[in-house]
C-alpha cells in the first residue's frame, strides 16, 4: 500500500464533461429525458428543450458525428456514474507478483526458507516469480536449476499452479506460480445447496 504523501501538490481532477453552455458544438444528437431520441437539432434548440424541462444538457459520447446529447438531472446522473466506477473497483483484485530467487546449489534450510516464503505469497493470492541465478559454470548445468523449480513447485502443489513453466532467461531461469482458486471455504452458495440435499 502506497504512503501518502504529506503535500499531494497535483490539482484536483476535473470534470471532463461538457454540459449545458459548454457544449460548443452547432448541432447535436439529442436524446429526450425518457430515452427516447429526439433527433439532430441545433444545441440551443437542445439547450432550450432542456430548460424547459428544468434539466441539463450532458454530452454522454463527444466522439460522435454529431456528438449525443442526453436530458437528465446531472447531479444525480454523475452520482450514478460515481458509484459504478465504485463497484467496478470493488469487483477488481489487485494481482501482486513477488518473485523470490534462488541459488541453484542452494541448501537444504534455506530452501525450506524460501517454500514457507512461496506458501505465504501463495497464501496472500499473490503471484510468485521464481529466479534461479546462475553463476559462472552452473551455467552449463540447466537441469539442475529446472529439477529444483519443479521440486519447488511439487511442493507447493495443493495452493499454487504453475503458470508459466522453468524458461531460461540469460544467466537465470524463471519460473511463474499462481495460487490455485479456493472454492469450499469462500462460496457459500454451494454450502447452501448441500445443506438442502441433505
Amino acid at each position: 500500500m502506497p504512503i501518502p504523501r504529506r503535500f499531494d501538490r497535483r490539482p484536483p481532477e476535473r470534470d471532463e464533461t461538457r454540459i449545458n453552455d459548454r457544449i460548443r458544438v452547432p448541432q447535436v444528437r439529442l436524446i429526450g429525458e425518457d430515452g427516447n431520441q429526439v433527433g439532430v437539432v441545433p444545441t440551443e434548440q437542445a439547450l432550450s428543450y432542456a430548460q424547459e424541462r428544468d434539466l441539463d444538457l450532458v454530452e454522454v459520447a463527444a466522439e460522435a458525428r454529431p456528438p449525443v446529447c442526453r436530458v437528465l438531472d446531472y447531479s444525480k446522473y454523475k452520482y450514478e456514474q460515481e458509484q459504478k466506477a465504485k463497484q467496478a473497483r470493488r469487483h477488481q483484485k489487485q494481482v501482486n507478483v513477488r518473485e523470490i530467487k534462488l541459488r541453484p546449489k542452494i541448501a537444504d534450510n534455506d530452501y525450506e526458507t524460501k517454500r514457507n516464503h512461496v506458501v505465504r505469497f501463495l497464501n496472500g493470492d499473490d503471484r510468485v516469480k521464481v529466479t534461479i541465478m546462475f553463476r559462472g559454470r552452473e551455467q552449463t548445468h540447466p537441469e539442475r536449476g529446472e529439477r529444483l523449480l519443479m521440486r519447488l513447485a511439487e511442493d507447493v502443489a495443493e495452493i499454487g499452479t504453475i503458470e508459466q513453466r522453468p524458461q531460461q532467461d540469460g544467466r537465470n531461469m524463471t519460473m511463474l506460480l499462481s495460487p490455485t482458486k479456493k472454492q469450499t471455504a469462500d462460496e457459500s452458495p454451494d454450502g447452501d445447496s448441500a445443506d438442502g440435499a441433505a
